[in-house]
């Protein structure tokens, strides 16, 4: 891209088609001031046509002159972004609860991964990490950047891989303890979990007011209804002794209160999901809650580009003045 930096300089080339018309009236005054009768030819006509060809030349040469003067510069400029993310630790339950069959097409569970590798492709600017919780909790992924390791940890998270049960507090305690050392202006955790609280040697409400104190915010999520849902459960053939999967109904205990409080704690939004949809809603309304900060700072540079046309309108004069030169006269 281009640009001048003093265009009011470009008056100049109307300067130059003025200088032609009276320099030519001159010229031809000053050869003949009378009339002629005869035609020009010969030596007459050819000094006649140089001179002709040096004023216009001499003329021509206040176009480049005028762009130069108006000093044509090339914009260097590039646009720099500056963002300030959100440290965000997702504390997933993995309990045997969580596979329970109300959200289908597939069990809390899955249905939890799926809208969680939506929402973490949907912050490329943000540290994500991911914490699991059953009956203990452990630290799946630290906090990173790099959100495609991320969502692959994330999908090897399976039911069984943790002692059962569901330790709010541990898994609450293990993410603050990931965000404790956070530099970012804006931390949060989102709590998922279907159950209530019966393991753990670490308190739920302990494991909120240390987040409350390190600035956390903590969103929660219910998941599920309560109450009465299906669930795969695995037993063994007594026959055979193969592994099968029966489906039945079993008491799920939730604690809405304890959750409610736990967000309220920390400056956090309690959230309940019944179904797949509003699991993923729910997630949105999180996006749209913890926005990431942007600044720009637009760095321009010119690089100045003058000297083409300043020597070109150098070089027309000179080679006017040769041309005039050349054919007998004196330059001006």
């Amino acid at each position: 891209m281009m640009r001048l930096a003093h265009p009011a300089w470009l008056v100049l080339a109307a300067v130059g088609v003025i200088c032609l018309v009276l320099w030519t009236f001159r010229r031809l005054w000053q050869r003949y001031p009378f009339p002629v009768t005869t035609p020009w030819s010969g030596r007459a006509a050819m000094t006649a046509g140089a001179t002709t060809l040096a004023g216009v030349l001499a003329a021509a040469a206040f176009v480049p002159l005028a762009v130069g003067a108006a000093r044509p510069q090339e914009v260097l400029s590039r646009q720099l972004a500056h963002s300030q993310g959100v440290d965000i630790v997702i504390a997933l339950d993995t309990s045997g609860s969580m596979a329970a069959l109300d959200f289908r097409p597939s069990n809390r569970l899955e249905v939890a991964k799926k809208v969680i590798s939506r929402f973490i492709a949907g912050r490329p600017n943000d540290r994500i990490g991911l914490v699991v919780f059953s009956g203990a909790a452990v630290t799946l992924c630290p906090l990173t950047l790099d959100h495609r390791v991320a969502q692959q940890l994330l999908a090897r998270a399976r039911l069984g891989m943790l002692p059962d049960g569901t330790a709010i507090g541990m898994g609450l305690g293990v993410a603050v303890n990931r965000l404790r050392h956070s530099k970012a202006r804006s931390k949060v955790i989102v709590l998922v979990t279907d159950g209530s609280n019966n393991a753990g040697a670490l308190d739920p409400m302990t494991a909120a007011r240390l987040a409350a104190q390190q600035g956390i915010r903590v969103h929660t999520i219910l998941v599920g209804r309560g109450g009465i849902v299906p669930i795969p459960m695995k037993y063994r053939d007594p026959f055979t002794g193969e592994i099968m999967t029966r489906v039945r109904r079993a008491r799920v205990d939730v604690n809405p209160q304890l959750l409610e409080t736990i967000a309220r704690t920390t400056g956090g939004v309690a959230f309940r999901a019944r179904s797949s949809d509003a699991l993923a809603q729910i997630f949105k309304q999180i996006d749209r809650m913890e926005k990431t900060r942007f600044t720009s700072t637009k760095l321009v540079q010119y690089r100045e580009r003058f000297e083409p046309w300043a020597f070109g309108a150098l070089a027309m004069l000179l080679v006017g003045i040769a041309v005039e030169t050349a054919a007998g006269r004196t330059p001006w």
